[in-house]
């Protein structure tokens, strides 16, 4: 297993020349935007090009407060900016994070790769089955693009792992609910994207759980990018406190 990380001052990058890259990725002018280089199949709760979809092109659009004041349709003001953006039929996420403090994370296993792209944000950290109430600014959205097709069943037990490393980086990092101060697990925003080529079924992976490789470099890939990103956060807000 090798997790290829290459710090700058805004991110960890896994650069490969652009001819032999899947997945291109952009950051500028409040978008950071993830270009693939072919049709991928698509599982994600995103309010912008969710569910079970496929789709070239995952944007996400950094907002601020005044961008969404009372009475301001959140799903619509994306789908907007969006197709302002010609990046209409992308799936989108929305993130009050810098784009550009990104974490990107690429895990090697013989031939199962993949690639997680986070953006980390904590102020509405929560825990699951904590009460409902208002939201606050502060998720954590990451992409995972897998290299190999997946099936539709395979698709799902990868979110569904995602979410379990996501889950394990935040629990490791001691967060506490916004809510109850109990150790969360997330927060109440959060948005997961999976990818992975399009392919015939036959082509396609059946599982991709915690015995098989596929399920390993998810989870690593995931787990890592979640942490960098709290780590970076928690670093800003050291340094704020100075």
């Amino acid at each position: 297993m090798t997790a290829a990380t290459t710090p700058t001052a805004t991110s960890e990058h896994r650069t490969e020349p652009r001819h032999r890259e899947p997945l291109a990725l952009d950051c500028a002018a409040g978008w950071l935007v993830a270009r693939f280089s072919a049709l991928h199949t698509t599982a994600s709760w995103a309010i912008a090009g969710g569910g079970l979809t496929t789709a070239r092109t995952v944007a996400w659009l950094q907002v601020a407060d005044g961008d969404l004041p009372p009475g301001v349709d959140p799903a619509q003001l994306l789908r907007d900016r969006l197709a302002a953006a010609d990046l209409a039929g992308a799936v989108g996420l929305l993130t009050s994070c810098r784009v550009d403090t990104y974490s990107d994370v690429t895990v090697r296993d013989g031939d199962a790769a993949a690639r997680c792209i986070a953006t980390v944000g904590l102020g509405n950290a929560l825990r699951a089955g904590d009460p409902p109430g208002p939201s606050r600014v502060g998720t954590i959205n990451l992409l995972c693009r897998i290299a190999a097709p997946l099936s539709p069943e395979a698709q799902l037990e990868a979110l569904a792992l995602a979410a379990e490393a996501r889950t394990l980086a935040v629990r490791e990092a001691g967060i506490a609910s916004t809510r109850t101060g109990l150790p969360a697990s997330g927060t109440g925003t959060d948005c997961i994207v999976i990818a992975a080529p399009d392919a015939p079924h036959d082509q396609c992976a059946a599982y991709a759980g915690k015995h098989t490789a596929l399920g390993h470099v998810i989870g690593a890939a995931v787990h890592d990018a979640t942490r960098l990103g709290i780590l970076r956060g928690q670093r800003a807000r050291g340094e704020a406190l100075r």
